[in-house]
């Protein structure tokens, strides 16, 4: 009987065991559950409600989005993706000990990544993307031993990727693109020997590519793009056979590729290599790549030829080598367009902007219906648009700009109904625009600019509902603008029309084009006055109506354009007052009324306290307006107070008496001064005296014989102060170039006594070399006044950066040595002469060219002597003193004349020089120009800015890095500051290192600094 306590005992025991094991058990239950509570009240927006069903009426493995164990039920998964929750993660999410599955991804989650997240030691699948944590990535992410996924991309997270990542040996998949990571890739990462999956791409890391992950042996994809990298691909990475997916774009990279990298990577389908500093050619091996679908290797710098035959590809859809120098010297380089016709699932081909030659083959129209996208604008294409380019039923974007395609638009362009965007502007395309163009009813952009393009523009046009852009400028169209194309009200971007021969007024229609951003019609035929209804364009930014026969005043309407930043009226036979709200645009950055009828008052507020920013020269009848601009007063009606006769007149002579005492010595002062009170003073007389007898001397008689009495035909040129005729001398055949001055103008005398005194006291090689001066009456006895100049063969530098048509270009040699010369001019004119001058007007289309392309600067009209002080000789009663885009920023507020607003100048060429955009294109405005779009590229962006009609068959090796030398010293010599700009010498220099580094020959001309 003594065993019946002892099982009494046991019984106790056992319950009390089952007691605690029971207690226990809604011990850990409740942790899960306070963890789960503590999780949702973080949440502060539940757009799906979908929390609503954590409550205690149901056991909490029963709420939405929670997994549990069977065996303890314990909370195992979090799975919320998509759902909208905004708030930040609980840091009492570590209760959840037993969570293996934690998917927040897709919603906006914000604040920092708790530290406690990594004591969930059990935790396989962390998944968070494309939420908004910020803060840095904890270091103690080491705990989470069992980690296999880590997905944290499209968040904010800051500061460097932790070492302790690579501690996560099971890890197969680490994704962290599109965040704020900074600092470099560390090494450890290659000790992830389970990942398949690497992505740091879209942040800001930057260093070499550690050879370390050529251990990841596993690894399939790998994407390091969008970020700071450089230095070469390391070696051991072409040692993973494994990867499929490899993309490097948009860093810093370099080298060349290795001749085998497509059969390293034999299962790579897609390989995304773009905006890099690749060089080499294209590996051979590409034959071999036959699972390859996507490849991207533009902006780079590859060369020679795309292989003729691409291999056995059929599963391609994307083909990408645009930007780059690919091409051969002895052209034919079109071959490979056979072979990818084969290819029936390409969708995107571009070879845009290389140095591709030969005829376009008509394979192209063999293309598979699948091809969407067709980029082969900006090489050297030559032949005609294949009829057959209709066949390509599915294509929505065609470029074949700037090519030297020549024939008419093939009609079977208008079988093409899914065509967005067509462009074959820069061409030699001639014929009619075709009516059936209207037909497209789907197409957005139209750009058929610099063409030789005839006839009228067809009304058809206006059928093109969805259209937001028209470039029709450059061409030889006639007739009037058709009011159908007035009533695109889609209209959103550009409708450019200049340069044509275009007649008529602007249809009333215009003010449907409620979104319009630029409208351009300058340099035609057309007429009538500005019609009211332009005012709706509320949207306009540029507006250019230059260049025309437009009459009558600005309408009041025009002062709802509160967009607008570029404004140019000049040249038509506008007339009244220049309206006050001018003045009051916000935007306004360019205003150009010059050489209209304008009258009265000019106001003295808004931009017309920025000399530099507007215009009004050839307007005899204004007064008033700031004290820089040195207008005539205006009387209590806003007209011109005139002077006495007497008081003019003494004036005049005053004037003269002073320039003349500059001119000549004081030996022949008295002789001047009797001169001075001719009726007609012969400078040329003087000057040549003066200068012993060297200039030959030539009547007008023998300068009208020599241009066949000035005959239009032989205008070479034309500026506000004179018009330029080729001649021929009878008398010992030498061509000249001789500027007549237009002595109705009030600046002309200025500028041809201001020419004459500094052509006679300069003697350089790349200033321009003048002949003679005439200084008398024509056959009606009327004044006459010309300088007459060596004649130029190759016209000016601008008409070389900025060809009308198609043709030869100026290469990198060509460019830098040109630069050189006009820097070497300057030196001269700042230092060595005996007075030293400034230019005061320097820009392309007063840089003439010779026989060799070299340099000669011309046209000194605004030129001074800085020795000089005597009042007036800083400061210029013509506005503005220089070029719009040239000028120095310091000359719009009063600033003295100075080498420093020269040096600006030259900064400025030399930036056009190089990229090809002139400083007044429409892309600029505002702050954002030349110059700021240069600096914001470099050095990441070259291939951005460069002219991409670079002819670099030459150039080998470092060009990129003299490229990128050449333009800081633009840079440099067009800082905003004057005080700040490069000294003259110290461009020279730099530009002579840049030429060596590049081993360019002088042209055979010489060093001529």
């Amino acid at each position: 009987m003594v065993m019946k306590p002892n099982f009494s005992l046991r019984i106790h025991t056992l319950a009390s065991i089952v007691h605690l094991a029971v207690a226990a058990f809604h011990l850990t239950n409740e942790t899960d559950y306070q963890g789960l509570l503590a999780f949702k009240g973080h949440i502060t927006s539940d757009p799906s409600d979908v929390l609503s069903s954590w409550n205690h009426s149901v056991h909490f493995c029963d709420w939405t989005g929670v997994r549990c164990g069977k065996k303890h039920q314990r909370v195992t998964a979090i799975l919320l993706p998509s759902l909208q929750l905004v708030g930040a993660l609980s840091p009492h999410i570590w209760n959840l000990t037993f969570l293996r599955v934690l998917d927040l991804q897709g919603n906006h989650l914000n604040g920092v990544l708790p530290e406690e997240i990594a004591q969930l030691t059990r935790l396989q699948i962390l998944g968070l993307t494309n939420n908004s944590i910020e803060g840095e990535l904890p270091r103690n992410f080491s705990n989470c031993a069992d980690l296999r996924e880590l997905l944290l991309n499209g968040n904010n997270l800051q500061g460097q990727i932790p070492a302790e990542l690579g501690n996560l040996i099971k890890l197969t998949t680490l994704l962290l693109e599109k965040n704020q990571f900074t600092g470099q890739l560390p090494p450890a990462l290659g000790n992830l020997s389970a990942l398949t999956k690497l992505s740091t791409a879209r942040n800001h890391i930057q260093g070499t590519i550690p050879s370390h992950l050529g251990s990841l042996s596993n690894l399939e994809e790998i994407n390091l793009g969008g970020n700071n990298l450089s230095g070469h691909i390391p070696t051991p990475l072409y040692n993973i056979s494994s990867i499929h997916y490899f993309a490097l774009a948009s860093n810093s990279l370099g080298g060349t590729l290795p001749p085998d990298i497509f059969s390293a990577f034999a299962n790579l389908h897609t390989l995304y290599l773009g905006l890099n500093q690749f060089s080499g050619s294209i590996p051979s091996t590409i034959t071999n790549a036959s699972q390859l679908q996507f490849i991207d290797m533009g902006a780079n710098y590859l060369v020679g030829p795309i292989p003729v035959e691409l291999g056995g590809h059929r599963s391609l859809q994307l083909f990408n080598f645009e930007r780059n120098f690919l091409g051969t010297k002895e052209g034919d380089d079109l071959g490979f367009i056979t072979s990818l016709t084969n290819y029936t699932k390409l969708q995107v081909l571009s070879v845009f902007m290389n140095r591709l030659k030969g005829i376009l083959p008509s394979t192209i129209a063999n293309f598979s219906s699948s091809l969407t996208q067709l980029f082969m604008g900006y090489n050297f294409i030559s032949g005609t648009l294949p009829s057959g380019v209709g066949s390509l039923v599915n294509v929505q974007f065609l470029y074949f700009q700037g090519n030297g395609l020549s024939g008419t638009i093939p009609s079977s362009i208008t079988r093409l109904q899914n065509l967005l965007e067509l462009s074959v502007s820069h061409n030699n395309l001639s014929g009619a625009i075709p009516f059936f163009v209207g037909n497209l009813t789907s197409l957005s952009k139209l750009f058929l600019e610099n063409n030789m393009l005839e006839g009228t523009i067809p009304a058809s046009i206006g059928n093109c509902t969805h259209l937001s852009i028209l470039g029709l400028d450059h061409n030889h169209l006639v007739g009037t603008v058709p009011q159908e194309l007035f009533s695109i009200s889609s209209f959103s971007g550009d409708l450019f029309l200049a340069a044509n021969h275009l007649t008529g007024p602007i249809p009333f229609q215009i003010g449907k084009l409620v979104n319009l951003d630029r409208l351009d019609v300058s340099e035609n035929d057309m007429s009538g006055e500005i019609p009211s209804m332009l005012g709706d364009c509320a949207m306009l930014e540029l507006l250019q109506l230059g260049g025309n026969k437009f009459v009558g005043s600005i309408p009041p309407s025009m002062s709802n354009l509160r967009s607008l930043t570029y404004l140019n009226l000049s040249r038509n036979n506008f007339s009244g007052e220049i309206p006050r709200f001018l003045a009051d645009l916000p935007f306004i950055k360019i205003l150009d009324l010059s050489f209209n009828e304008f009258e009265g008052e000019v106001p003295n507020r808004g931009i017309f306290l920025n000399l530099s920013a507007f215009s009004v020269d050839g307007n005899n009848k204004l007064c008033g307006g700031p004290p820089d601009l040195q207008l005539p007063k205006c009387e209590g009606g806003g007209g011109i107070k005139h002077k006495s006769k007497k008081t003019a007149r003494m004036r005049t002579i005053l004037v003269i008496i002073i320039i003349v005492v500059v001119i000549i010595s004081i030996l022949v002062g008295i002789a001047a001064i009797i001169l001075c009170r001719s009726k007609r003073l012969k400078i040329g007389a003087v000057i040549a005296s003066s200068a012993k007898d060297h200039h030959p001397q030539l009547s007008y008689g023998e300068l009208s014989r020599a241009t066949d009495g000035f005959s239009g035909a032989n205008i070479i040129g034309e500026g506000s102060c004179g018009v330029v005729y080729k001649g021929v001398l009878s008398s010992n055949g030498q061509d000249i170039a001789v500027k007549v001055l237009k002595l109705e103008e009030e600046s002309a005398s200025k500028s041809f006594m201001a020419e004459c005194k500094a052509l006679r006291n300069v003697r350089h090689r790349n200033l321009v070399k003048i002949i003679t001066v005439c200084s008398t009456v024509d056959f009606r006895g009327e004044d006459f006044k010309a300088l007459v100049f060596e004649f130029m063969p190759n016209g000016s530098l601008g008409k070389w950066i900025h060809p009308v048509r198609d043709g030869a270009r100026l290469s990198v040699s060509q460019r830098l040595n040109i630069a050189i010369d006009v820097a070497a001019a300057l030196d001269y004119l700042h230092h060595q002469c005996h007075i030293p001058v400034a230019h005061s007007d320097l820009k392309p289309s007063n840089i003439l060219l010779d026989n060799d392309f070299c340099p000669r600067v011309s046209d000194f009209g605004l030129a001074k002597f800085l020795a000089v002080k005597a009042s007036g000789t800083e400061s210029s009663s013509m506005g503005i003193r220089g070029t719009i885009g040239y000028v120095a920023p310091e000359y719009g507020v009063g600033g003295k004349v100075s080498p420093e607003g020269d040096i600006y100048s030259f900064g400025i060429i030399l930036l056009e020089l190089f990229t090809g955009k002139r400083p007044t294109a429409p892309m600029f405005s505002g702050e954002h120009g030349l110059r700021e779009f240069v600096e914001r590229s470099l050095p990441d962006g070259l291939n951005r800015v460069l002219d991409p009609w670079l002819c670099l068959e030459e150039v080998q090796g470092n060009l990129q890095q003299c490229m990128i030398s050449i333009l800081k010293v633009g840079l440099l010599c067009s800082d905003t500051q004057p005080n700040e700009r490069m000294d003259i010498r110290e461009a020279v220099a730099e530009l002579k290192k840049a030429r060596n580094s590049l081993g360019l020959q002088v042209s055979g001309r010489g060093d001529n600094a």
